[in-house]
């Protein structure tokens, strides 16, 4: 074992051993286990017992605890050598240590953990008594984790960590949800307290109910913002706990194939098994899309949880999946704007809501800038440029087009436009990373002090938002000119058409997922990516709508995780993975089934709940009046300066 370090200074560790705890068995074995030994023991760690409680005052001091030996395995030369009595040796050491310190700084710490090393690896031991050497390799990784981790503050453990300080925004919310909680709690109990009193009685004389006087209001709004601030201050408080807190153990994620592909074929057969009827055959109906966002969400998770990024075929098929909710976006906003042509402020306030709410409340509780989530600043980003396009003179949309041909090119000019600028971006990093390093964008966007991982996953799908958006325009046209047949059990096209187009698409998602599974670099095929991922997801949507019947029946398992996608991949970064998504939560130590059932349950619902707050609070916090709209964007205006404000002001204390 070490002996004493005799460097000094706030924060370095004094391990002490050598000189009392070697000779320990020693000091057994030559005065033949009597108390005279263990009695000068005593005075020996009595008279040393200030000196070492003095260098605590200003570093860490361990005291290592004695091995135990293997009894059975001792020459009979020590076999005066017993755990009984070297327990009673440390049992004195840590009566003695810190028996006079009243200060809770100059605490001698006791590294007892080597002691329970030894327990389980001394039978391995060549004679009993000396420890092997992986015992000793052990004890060393965990002092160096106890020193090194509160400095260096690794992502991947939280093994002696010290819980991070709460800051001053932080210590806001939990202000904010702890008077939301009580004012709940205060409300709930008047408004039963007056229910009661308002309860019909029976008339003594006739023998009939009477009702009261008062009239019942339904809930308030108040009530109603209350209750769900309530029920998210309580799940917040889950989320600093499982993430923040250390309460809970984390461990690291170690791939195999079955680990990826065996919860796959389980979450395939169970969706297969919940199968239903569309209320709509048309091409891409909503409950088609929740499905397909509903059973690409499972996949991304089980991918996480199993750590599949280290094995690059698997890596390849979820950047497609990851585009496909992209393609998703452009599809679907674009349809909306081009059919309803809806530009007002309540359909982006809405969206916007919807998308950030809870990403701006975990930033707020978990002390995490905004990119850290980063798909929601990309779907954000993206849904804002399509707004932007359509929105700006001319607008154009399907009503105005009907009349006049020439507005359908006016509407591909501007998607051309669109085009040529993400070309222009995507190939100018410098321009990109300026625009978005200023003020206040950059306090959005930058991540470590550069906005390089912003411009890493915008580069990534840059392309297939556009995709989205001309296969939405393209189909609409199609549809509008009643050349697609979306009768029920109809194929999409004509019998010829469908067969063909239906074999070019089986063989374009056959020959993507053979290129993803050879990819050998992933770097180069990064590159490729934007460009070829829409072969797939266009190849997909084709074998997926061509037939009649599979048009008209989906899964109801997936499209219920659809409808709650966005809130399961927000909500698996601190409540299902762990250490910020770098390792996995462990709720239930020792049983890995068990743990992985429990945590799921509570993460799905909570990410169930988490959806239904969201929705409640859009109806109240974004009304349909403009002029109540605008008074509510300058408040959350002034909400936002302040945060930023204080934002600053932490920033220049840490630094």
């Amino acid at each position: 074992m070490p002996g004493i370090s005799t460097t000094s200074g706030n924060g370095v560790v004094f391990l002490l051993s050598a000189i009392f705890n070697d000779i320990i068995p020693w000091s057994i074995k030559i005065h033949n286990g009597s108390n005279e030994a263990l009695m000068q023991y005593k005075i020996n760690i009595t008279s040393i017992a200030p000196l070492l409680e003095k260098l605590a005052e200003s570093s860490d001091v361990y005291w290592v605890l004695q091995d135990p030996v293997y009894e059975d395995m001792l020459s009979d030369s020590r076999k005066m050598i017993t755990n009984e009595k070297i327990d009673a040796y440390n049992e004195a050491a840590i009566s003695i240590l810190n028996s006079n310190s009243r200060n809770s700084k100059a605490k001698v710490k006791v590294f007892s953990v080597s002691k329970l090393i030894a327990e389980e690896t001394i039978m391995k031991s060549s004679d009993g008594l000396h420890l092997p050497e992986s015992s000793r390799e052990i004890s060393a990784m965990i002092l160096m984790n106890i020193y090194c981790n509160k400095i260096l503050k690794p992502i991947d453990g939280s093994c002696c960590q010290p819980q991070p300080p709460l800051t001053l925004i932080q210590k806001l919310a939990f202000c904010f949800f702890a008077l939301s909680i009580i004012g709940y709690l205060i409300l709930s109990f008047i408004y039963r307290n007056s229910h009661r009193k308002n309860k019909p009685c029976t008339d003594m004389e006739s023998g009939e109910e009477k009702k009261p006087v008062t009239n019942t209001s339904p809930v308030s709004t108040l009530e109603t913002l209350l209750h769900s601030f309530f029920k998210l201050g309580l799940i917040m408080a889950y989320f600093y706990l499982c993430d923040r807190a250390n309460l809970f153990m984390k461990e690291n994620k170690f791939y195999t194939h079955s680990s990826f592909f065996i919860p796959i074929i389980y979450i395939l057969v169970l969706g297969v098994f919940y199968t239903e009827n569309t209320k709509e055959t048309k091409m891409l109906n909503r409950e088609q899309t929740d499905e397909w966002k509903g059973w690409m969400q499972l996949v991304i998770l089980i991918y996480h949880i199993s750590g599949a990024s280290t094995f690059l075929p698997v890596y390849m098929h979820v950047r497609v999946l990851v585009a496909a909710y992209l393609f998703q976006t452009g599809y679907g906003h674009f349809s909306y704007f081009w059919i309803k042509g809806d530009f007002g402020l309540y359909r982006v306030c809405q969206v916007l809501f919807r998308l950030n709410f809870l990403v701006v409340v975990l930033c707020i509780v978990m002390d995490r800038p905004y990119q850290f989530y980063y798909f929601v600043p990309l779907v954000t980003v993206w849904f804002m440029i399509i707004y932007a396009t359509l929105a700006v003179w001319p607008q154009i949309v399907q009503k105005k087009a009907n009349g006049n041909c020439f507005w359908h090119f006016g509407l591909l000019l501007k998607l051309i436009s669109l085009l040529a600028c993400i070309y222009f971006l995507a190939n100018s990093q410098g321009v990109f990373e300026k625009i978005f390093s200023l003020w206040p964008l950059s306090t959005c966007f930058e991540l470590n002090g550069n906005v390089y991982e912003w411009w890493f996953r915008w580069k990534l799908d840059r392309y297939v938002v556009f995709h989205g958006m001309m296969f939405a325009f393209i189909y609409l046209a199609l549809q509008k000119r009643q050349v697609l047949l979306e009768g029920k059990g109809e194929p999409l096209f004509s019998n010829k058409i469908s067969n063909v187009l239906l074999f070019i698409s089986v063989v374009c998602f056959l020959t993507y997922s053979i290129w993803a599974s050879s990819c050998k670099n992933k770097t180069e095929c990064n590159e490729l990516h934007p460009s070829v991922s829409v072969v797939q997801i266009l190849a997909f949507i084709l074998i997926r709508n061509i037939p009649g019947y599979a048009r008209s029946v989906y899964s109801s398992f997936f499209a219920w995780f659809g409808r709650i996608s966005l809130e399961l991949f927000i909500c698996q970064y601190h409540i299902w993975l762990a250490a910020d998504t770098k390792g996995i939560l462990v709720l239930i130590p020792g049983n890995p089934m068990l743990n992985i059932i429990v945590s799921t349950f509570i993460f799905v619902c909570v990410a169930h709940e988490i959806s239904q707050i969201t929705n409640d609070l859009a109806r109240m916090v974004v009304p349909k009046d403009n002029a109540t709209l605008l008074r509510r964007l300058l408040c959350i205006a002034g909400f936002f300066s302040g945060l930023l404000f204080l934002a600053a002001i932490q920033d220049q204390s840490r630094h």
